[in-house]
């Protein structure tokens, strides 16, 4: 984006969106930060300031709370005078043996990281569309592009969002809105944290934030992040059903 952009970043402090962030603020760019935690809402506007940002603006949210995101939009919508990118950012990543046994946390999984992120990207379209300008990028997942027994609740409903997201992007199409699909593969973040984070299928939070930057910048429909993931998933998607069913991903 240019020096200077308006942009909204939902689930601010994640480890990603917080490298975008940082990104963004040394363009000059005018930020609207949205995230639970107030005290680390606190800190990274003060980083963002010293990194150059025009403008920081924080704002506590509850994602889980569907009766909260209409606000959450119209603020996004009219705080910075104007939006010029809104970044989606939040979810969660769930244990699958949890899930398999309990109905609650199933549910709970799935709002979080489909029903919530599609009504606020619906929510923002209807600021956007009138405007015939701006960019929506959400973060979805590479687990989405193929149901797998070890995360099928959290592959479902990021497949679920990207599939939203094609229909949504059809939608904005005639109003020159962009929708960026980003799709990481393995990042070492918190929420991966339980994981071993190393080897080569493995990237940094900056480096996924660059390379939302650049997809943004090429109005790119769909973000591979790092691009090798884009490879490794068309295999996994063209593996026959009989051979995929004997394996243990």
């Amino acid at each position: 984006m240019t020096s200077g952009s308006r942009i909204a970043i939902f689930g601010a402090t994640s480890d990603i969106a917080a490298a975008y962030a940082r990104r963004s603020a040394e363009d000059k760019a005018r930020l609207a930060l949205f995230a639970r935690d107030a005290a680390a809402l606190d800190a990274l506007k003060a980083d963002l300031v010293v990194r150059g940002a025009a403008e920081v603006q924080t704002f506590a949210a509850d994602f889980s709370d569907f009766a909260a995101l209409p606000g959450l939009a119209r603020t996004a919508l009219t705080a910075l005078g104007g939006l010029d990118v809104a970044l989606v950012a939040y979810g969660s990543l769930p244990d699958q043996k949890i899930l398999n046994t309990d109905p609650a946390a199933l549910r709970a999984a799935l709002d979080l990281n489909f029903t919530s992120p599609a009504m606020l990207a619906n929510l923002l379209a209807e600021g956007l569309e009138p405007a015939r300008a701006g960019a929506i990028a959400v973060i979805t997942s590479v687990a989405g592009d193929r149901g797998r027994q070890s995360n099928y609740g959290y592959g479902a409903a990021k497949g679920g969002l990207q599939t939203f997201l094609d229909g949504l992007r059809h939608r904005l199409a005639p109003a020159g809105v962009h929708v960026l699909d980003i799709r990481p593969g393995f990042v070492a973040t918190k929420m991966t944290a339980h994981l071993p984070q190393s080897g080569p299928l493995w990237a940094t939070p900056d480096k996924v934030a660059t390379d939302i930057a650049g997809a943004l910048r090429k109005r790119n429909a769909v973000l591979y992040t790092p691009w090798f993931w884009w490879g490794i998933m068309t295999i996994i998607r063209a593996v026959p059903r009989a051979v995929f069913h004997r394996t243990k991903l």
